[in-house]
């Protein structure tokens, strides 16, 4: 797959990439052995330099890099590593070691705070008063919303019509997440259909 004997150290430089936001999330180096070890258990594992020895990205702090895909650049020099991140990457306590704060909003993130809210209702939560409601409620609010996206499709207020399209996205959300799916689910539907 890469060819490591093109580095005098054995070291094959490796970009980490977010799998589901596609962000850089970090640079490391790996050998063979540091890339088998990753293949084996799924989980990143470097060859750190300062300490002269494997290390698995999370072995001390528990964010693991959960690899989803590996891939070689077009001169099998350089590995690009699709990971799932299970925390802050960077060990400055940021999403990325390339200066991205921790706060940055995604789908992604919103999809934690849902599951979050649905793991850990709160009476003062939104989200997790649909949640108790029960599917039928969460899936008629969506109903709702999308009856809202399109009255406001056929206006000409950019304002309400994005609000009302936030509102629908906000509500399907929620109703994946009561079924037990993320948005990774229905992406992986539609990518298969892209092949076919």
């Amino acid at each position: 797959m890469i060819s490591f004997s093109k580095y005098t150290d054995g070291l094959a430089p490796v970009i980490i990439q977010d799998a589901a936001t596609q962000q850089v999330l970090m640079l490391g180096f790996m050998n063979e052995e540091a890339l088998e070890k990753t293949k084996q258990e799924g989980k990143v594992t470097f060859f750190s330099r300062s300490k002269q020895r494997l290390w698995t990205k999370g072995e001390t702090s528990s964010n693991f890099l959960l690899v989803k895909e590996i891939l070689p650049d077009c001169d099998n020099d350089t590995l690009l590593i699709k990971a799932d991140p299970q925390g802050p990457t960077c060990h400055t306590g940021t999403t990325s070691c390339f200066g991205t704060a921790n706060d940055t909003f995604s789908l992604q993130q919103l999809e934690k705070v849902i599951r979050d809210r649905k793991n850990n209702p709160s009476e003062k939560s939104y989200t997790a008063s649909l949640f108790a409601k029960g599917i039928n409620k969460i899936a008629q609010k969506v109903g709702e919303e999308a009856v809202e996206v399109v009255i406001e499709a056929k206006d000409d207020n950019p304002g309400l019509f994005l609000g009302e399209a936030a509102d629908l996205l906000f509500h399907y959300l929620v109703l994946l997440q009561a079924k037990g799916f993320e948005l990774k689910d229905v992406l992986g539907v539609l990518e298969a259909r892209h092949q076919q």
